[in-house]
């Protein structure tokens, strides 16, 4: 990757995780993308525990999509974390795009757990 590109990411990433904390009442919904695949994880910032992660490479994910690129790949991400969180009574969290700009697959990770009952 272009280092101008990736240091311009983190500097976005600071600027913004000086904003978004996760809390226990209101985890973090935290998004990374690869080139390859997408990895969503809600994150409780006071205890410094993942909660639930869900990502292109796991399970049924892994094997509905051949490649995990795109943005269908990626509101299925969003849609099965929703379900997971749901399971484990997470309504709110409070979205980080992690320094990526919000469109495209980031858009629709959150498209997706906004669909699937999330609120943020």
């Amino acid at each position: 990757m272009n280092k101008r590109v990736d240091m311009a990411r983190l500097r976005r990433k600071v600027r913004v995780r000086r904003k978004v904390v996760g809390t226990d009442e209101r985890p973090r919904l935290c998004v990374f993308r690869s080139n390859k695949h997408i990895y969503v994880q809600v994150i409780s910032d006071a205890q410094g525990k993942t909660l639930a992660a869900v990502s292109t490479l796991a399970g049924d994910l892994a094997k509905t999509n051949e490649s995990g690129k795109g943005v269908k790949a990626a509101k299925q991400v969003g849609l099965t974390l929703a379900k997971v969180c749901k399971e484990k009574n997470i309504n709110r969290v409070v979205f980080d795009r992690n320094g990526f700009l919000f469109h495209g697959r980031v858009k629709a990770v959150a498209d997706g757990a906004r669909e699937g009952g999330l609120e943020f």
